[in-house]
């Protein structure tokens, strides 16, 4: 258990580190374009409503700190339900998260297994279609 919580620990403070570092470096790169030859791969869990919720427990550790808890965005990361997010392929949300863009304060996801990351793509579908639903905004 100790162990677990010193990894979250080193997790988040290597965040942290990127963080400051891409907001002290060279400014972000205007354009993040996921390599076409990723932007064709499917998401093999699409259809299956049990991964959306994996998805969602792992959005709420990894990622809501800087996307907000609703995916909307914060002053320090972009929201992930505006239609310039969602228009992507499921296969450019996936190299996105999984090579990051240390550049603009993104950390990479790689070390997740690639099932976790496949859920959150997923998850960031339903939260857009939720917002969309509620909202009238995308």
């Amino acid at each position: 258990m100790r162990a677990i919580a010193l990894a979250a620990a080193v997790t988040m403070l290597g965040a942290i580190v990127l963080r400051l570092a891409a907001q002290t470096a060279s400014p972000p790169a205007l354009e993040w374009t996921a390599p076409a030859s990723e932007t064709v791969k499917v998401n093999p869990l699409a259809g299956q409503s049990d991964a959306v919720a994996g998805g969602g427990k792992l959005y709420r550790e990894r990622c809501s700190t800087c996307h907000g808890d609703d995916a909307s965005g914060t002053p320090h990361a972009p929201g992930l339900t505006k239609a310039s997010v969602q228009k992507q392929t499921d296969g450019a949300l996936f190299w996105k998260i999984s090579s990051g863009n240390t550049r603009a304060g993104m950390p990479p996801f790689s070390f997740l297994p690639r099932v976790q990351r496949w859920q959150l793509v997923l998850f960031l579908r339903t939260q857009a279609a939720a917002r969309h639903a509620t909202t009238g905004k995308r």
